[in-house]
């Protein structure tokens, strides 16, 4: 399709003195075209609503549109091999929901390249080499309809769009190193980190936006135990971030997300009755990157509602499983968990999933150290409230447990 000539205006990033920006005149509308490199590219995401495509963000037709299958979702853009991408223009179609929140995310280890409210447009973050670059929306009033994801090499290191904030609450202390746009995602060793500081908390801490701990220890509530009415230390609102803090023991019942959260950089020292849960049934994704836990004797992440929950460079010592789709919540919902570049010591399990509901696991780069008997991919049949789901055995390769022999290290 042709395209008229057009600007693209490029951040410089801000030196000591100043910053600036320089417009990049495309001489031709040929140009523009072949710069998109979503052009030729492929795509996929979470979900679809009737009549659209994953392939339509990326054909070069504003006329044809994605829209997710509620009013949250992602929608992806992949290439065969690496690729350095720098910018990303979101181009929607009329008609369908108004974006209210966003993340820009390196699809390859969960790393959130760029965050933002209101409908994005351009988007320029630091240059990236990558696979896969997913548009994550995390809130809007409708489904909304993305009509081009379009991809460029060349680009600023700071987003156009304002970044998402909200107010934090408490207050925390000085703000630790924060993970960058990969923050967390590095290979993990089962290094535990150091507290910068200790604080104490009566009750749930109530999050929105974003809350920084700063490396300090935040403790305590609850008894430690396997009690099912405990309360979590951190209630996540959805489209939250916490990262930089450690939790103490006893941690009550973790943290709860309630619709799709981010969880960066955070540690468990007790897991106690679950270290997280995931309650949104919404749909969209929920991520952990980063982090560890360790001394739990049952599950890790508890996953209630919807959606998918994406696990990446996380560290786990002494625990039943990883991660546990609920086999016998209220609601019954399909669930998908995403397993990648994780070092596990001493567990069960590493996903249990309820095969009946359609469940997935895509499980990749997962190194296992004294648990050589550890199920890798456990399938259940789920069942309703009051009931006790039954253990089907492991899969392997099949259509709920996406992973193979090659994926696991075993040490």
């Amino acid at each position: 399709m042709r395209r008229p000539v057009a600007l693209r205006w490029i951040a410089v990033g801000a030196t000591a003195a100043t910053s600036a920006a320089i417009a990049l005149m495309l001489p031709t509308a040929q140009a523009m075209a072949a710069d998109n490199l979503s052009l030729g590219a492929g795509a996929d995401g979470s979900s679809k609503a009737s009549g659209t495509s994953y392939g339509n963000v990326k054909d070069g037709n504003a006329g044809t549109y994605w829209a997710p299958g509620s009013s949250t979702g992602y929608v992806s853009v992949k290439w065969g091999s690496a690729t350095t991408v720098s910018s990303a223009v979101i181009k929607q179609a009329s008609g369908g929901g108004s974006i209210s929140s966003w993340r820009l995310l390196n699809a390859d280890n969960g790393g959130v390249l760029a965050s933002g409210s209101g409908s994005p447009s351009t988007i320029n973050f630091a240059s990236t080499s990558l696979k896969k670059l997913t548009l994550d929306i995390t809130g809007a009033s409708g489904a909304p309809r993305i009509a081009e994801f379009e991809t460029y090499s060349s680009g600023g290191s700071t987003p156009t769009s304002s970044p998402t904030s909200g107010p934090t609450s408490p207050t925390p202390g000085p703000t630790g190193p924060t993970p960058g746009p990969t923050g967390g995602t590095g290979t993990p060793t089962g290094a535990w980190p150091s507290s910068t500081g200790n604080v104490s908390i009566s009750g749930t801490v109530n999050v929105s936006g974003t809350f920084d701990g700063g490396m300090k220890t935040y403790c305590c509530i609850g008894d430690g135990g396997q009690s099912e009415s405990q309360d979590p230390m951190f209630k996540i609102a959805n489209g939250g971030t916490l990262q930089n803090v450690i939790l103490g023991s006893p941690a009550g019942d973790g943290v709860h997300c309630e619709g799709t959260c981010t969880i960066r950089n955070v540690w468990w020292n007790d897991i106690g009755e679950d270290a997280a849960t995931f309650k949104g049934t919404t749909g969209g994704t929920s991520y952990v990157i980063g982090g560890g836990a360790r001394s739990g004797s049952d599950k890790t992440f508890q996953h209630n509602g919807n959606g998918t929950v994406s696990i990446s460079g996380f560290y786990l010592s002494g625990a039943g499983k990883l991660y546990r789709g609920c086999g016998n919540c209220t609601t019954s919902h399909q669930r998908h968990v995403k397993i990648d570049n994780v070092l596990l010591n001493n567990i069960d399990m590493v996903a249990g999933i309820n095969s009946n509901w359609g469940d997935t696991a895509t499980i990749t780069r997962v190194t296992l150290t004294s648990s050589s008997g550890a199920t890798v991919c456990g399938k259940y049949q789920g069942v309703a409230k009051g009931s006790e789901p039954k253990y089907l055995g492991e899969g392997w390769n099949d259509s709920n447990c996406k992973v193979s022999q090659s994926d696991i290290t075993w040490k």
